[in-house]
């Protein structure tokens, strides 16, 4: 069974500057809390699987004593490194390619993240070997984030009026691309929260926390289409001669939710899921 085109391991093939400038931070809150949560001492060591432009590896690096970040994409950590120069973080080692091929040694981690890709890994192997990796006590978070698109992971629930305009104005640009529309999960994986616990649990890791998180912001049009040209959706290379097309429409289409300054302003949701590796 092959992966659908927005899945494949080439998905995310020149987004990486549009996704390192565009997508939304983790909150620092959430952040915080998580850090408590994995319970890590001042010797930790992180592993970032599908760190992408490093958001999660950057953001952290500073409360750990050594860092790995892994991604499939090969700009992604080219992006990322420079991003670790310029803040001048030194204490992160880079490496391209899969997680469910990621090699690592066993019992060496604190703490292992994965970032709003769970859903894009063989779970039960990822899971499987992130107990490996992890030091007895270890903890294994999946964190998800803000999406503009309504209905991009599934169905309408919770979306604004804006985001479902924008999920149909999107579809309506990519149908040749997604004949059938975007798949949620690889080929095999069964989709939703629940299903990816249960995946982690098969594994052997203890769940210990389910939180969401929200926080207010401000999006121009500028913001909401560099957002969709860093997704596996609606980048530019994906939209292809359309692009310009596509951002004419998307300005038309957003303009009636926006307020007097240009500006959507929307509580963006967020969320991680904390287990425990019981050793």
């Amino acid at each position: 069974m092959s992966d659908p085109a927005n899945i494949r391991p080439d998905a995310f093939a020149g987004t990486a500057e549009a996704y390192a400038r565009w997508r939304p931070p983790y909150p620092t809150a959430m952040l915080d809390e998580l850090l408590r949560g994995a319970r890590v001492g001042p010797n930790g060591r992180l592993l970032d699987l599908a760190t992408g432009p490093g958001r999660i590896a950057l953001a952290l690096a500073p409360s750990f004593a050594e860092v790995w970040a892994q991604d499939l994409e090969p700009e992604m950590v080219a992006v990322a490194r420079a991003a670790a120069e310029c803040r001048g973080i030194g204490n992160i080692s880079w490496f391209v390619g899969s997680a469910e091929h990621f090699d690592a040694p066993e019992g060496h981690f604190d703490l292992i993240t994965i970032g709003e890709a769970f859903h894009r890994v063989d779970q039960q192997v990822v899971a499987a070997k992130a107990r490996r990796w992890l030091k007895p006590g270890g903890a294994f978070v999946t964190l998800g984030g803000f999406s503009v698109i309504g209905g991009y992971q599934g169905g309408q629930d919770g979306a604004r009026p804006w985001q479902i305009a924008v999920g149909e104005l999107t579809r309506r640009f990519t149908a040749k691309a997604f004949p059938t529309g975007w798949a949620v999960t690889r080929a095999g994986v069964e989709p939703g929260g629940a299903a990816a616990i249960r995946a982690v649990e098969t594994a052997g890791l203890a769940l210990v926390a389910d939180r969401d998180f929200t926080e207010p912001h401000a999006f121009s049009f500028e913001a909401i289409l560099g957002y969709l040209h860093s997704t596996s959706v609606a980048s530019r290379q994906r939209l292809g001669d359309d692009a310009d097309a596509f951002a004419a429409e998307l300005k038309a289409t957003l303009a009636p939710f926006a307020g007097p300054d240009g500006l959507i302003r929307e509580e963006m949701s967020f969320g991680y899921t904390l287990f425990r590796n019981p050793g």
